[in-house]
């Protein structure tokens, strides 16, 4: 199997700009090559493969116009078609199926909302004592060392808002793990995070005292700089000073740290539930879109990161082996009781305590919902 290993870059000033610079170019292909092919669409083309563009990219480099192209590496250009062609793809060939609501239609990369990244071709990338080779950039210090002798995947050179970091994926062994033959249900929710099958409840990180003052913080200056804005308004537009620019890297620093936050408390908890080494686990299938409609609770989903929750689960059940079983999202779980089946229609979002009127059964309404998807079948 294929996992990935990431490290962060200690790049000096001049290489730092060669990273921005690949960054850049990769992101203006990508908005190129998605032009290309909508332009070909309206007018009734086909799609236009990679290579075509490819070539056409090796002729505009040569005119004076387009000359900065070539200040990066060759590489960085032809994977950035590539996944422009590969998102258009996926989305064309879901628009004409069944599965058109399931792929977005790709957008242009925006210069202030994008996540500066780019491509290093894995046969060019080069290994030694904690550094590493990147074309036309040169040897880059890392703060760890890659394992050598071993083939390397998409290496991706990314930027945080603070560090950058190269990502890799490499073989890996699946060791042989020995089952215990349970079925795991997981319920999840904004209240907690996740309520398991086995009695286990995690909590919800974002109520926590450390969030919320770190939150606190975040919204403090938020207002600042808004003042500050009004304050320097000259006519229809705003003039940033050196005070507003100190302040929105502040700004940038606090989302990175609540992000990393909630991260690494997925990371623990989905690596909890797996080391139990369940035979079988169940997840319940959510709207998270049709949520995220609902102004009282969007905020709240959209910090509880349920895709990202589940992104994770999946691929540490593969490494172990553990079955993944996701319910229909119309599974009722929430209101069958689990002693006699008995499907309470009129349960309300407001009701935390799950009381069935056949046969009196009585439990927390979260923890019900995991039991009966630990006894759900597919």
């Amino acid at each position: 199997m294929i996992r990935a290993k990431k490290v962060r870059l200690r790049p000096t000033k001049e290489q730092e700009k060669k990273l921005w610079q690949s960054s850049g170019t990769a992101r203006w292909i990508f908005n190129w090559t998605l032009k290309m092919q909508e332009m070909n669409h309206r007018f009734g083309g086909k799609f236009i493969v990679n290579n075509h563009l490819r070539k056409h990219i090796t002729k505009i480099k040569k005119r004076l116009k387009y000359a900065w192209l070539n200040d990066v590496s060759n590489n960085i250009a032809k994977q950035a078609v590539k996944d422009a062609c590969d998102a258009y793809k996926k989305w064309f060939g879901g628009r004409i199926g069944k599965s058109r609501l399931k792929v977005e239609k790709p957008r242009f990369k925006l210069r202030k909302k994008t996540k500066p990244a780019f491509y290093n071709d894995n046969i060019k990338l080069k290994v030694k004592t904690k550094s590493v080779l990147l074309e036309k950039i040169g040897w880059v210090k890392t703060n760890e060392q890659i394992p050598r002798n071993t083939k390397y995947f998409n290496p991706r050179v990314s930027f945080d808002g603070k560090y950058w970091y190269l990502s890799v994926g490499m073989d890996k062994e699946q060791p042989l793990q020995h089952l215990t033959g349970e079925t795991l249900g997981i319920d999840l929710g904004i209240k907690d995070l996740a309520t398991v099958s086995n009695g286990r409840v995690y909590k919800n990180i974002n109520k926590t005292k450390k969030v919320k003052k770190i939150e606190k913080r975040l919204r403090r200056l938020q207002r600042t700089v808004s003042r500050k804005y009004e304050m320097n308004k000259e006519g229809n537009r705003f003039v940033k000073t050196c005070n507003i620019y100190k302040l929105e890297k502040e700004i940038r620093y606090i989302h990175r740290r609540l992000a990393n936050i909630r991260q690494n408390y997925i990371h623990q908890t989905t690596t909890e539930i797996v080391k139990t080494k369940p035979s079988k686990i169940v997840v319940e299938t959510l709207n998270v879109r049709g949520m995220m409609k609902n102004k009282h609770l969007a905020k709240s989903v959209a910090q509880q990161k349920f895709y990202e929750f589940k992104r994770q689960l999946q691929y540490k059940c593969e490494d172990y082996g553990i079955e993944l079983v996701e319910a229909d999202r119309f599974y009722p779980s929430s209101k069958l009781c689990h002693e006699c089946g008995h499907k309470k229609v009129d349960l309300k979002l407001s009701d935390r305590t799950y009381h069935c009127e056949e046969c009196g059964y009585t439990a927390d309404r979260d923890y019900l919902a995991s039991l009966n998807l630990a006894s759900y079948i597919a």
